[in-house]
């Protein structure tokens, strides 16, 4: 499941049966909302960082 944090108001959950089809569909939100937010003239909100640690992956 991918869920976009930096889009807090978004229902834009996204899946896939593998974490290469989730990360695709999620690639392709992403390019979704960027042409949104152009076409209506507004700025993307701030990307959130992460710990430059790894990320454990369950």
């Amino acid at each position: 499941m991918v869920h976009l944090p930096e889009f807090p108001w978004q229902q834009f959950h996204t899946h896939g049966k593998t974490y290469e089809e989730a990360a695709k569909h999620g690639q392709e939100v992403i390019e979704s909302l960027i042409e949104w937010y152009g076409e209506q003239g507004k700025p993307l909100p701030e990307p959130i960082t992460f710990p430059q640690k790894p990320l454990k992956v369950a």
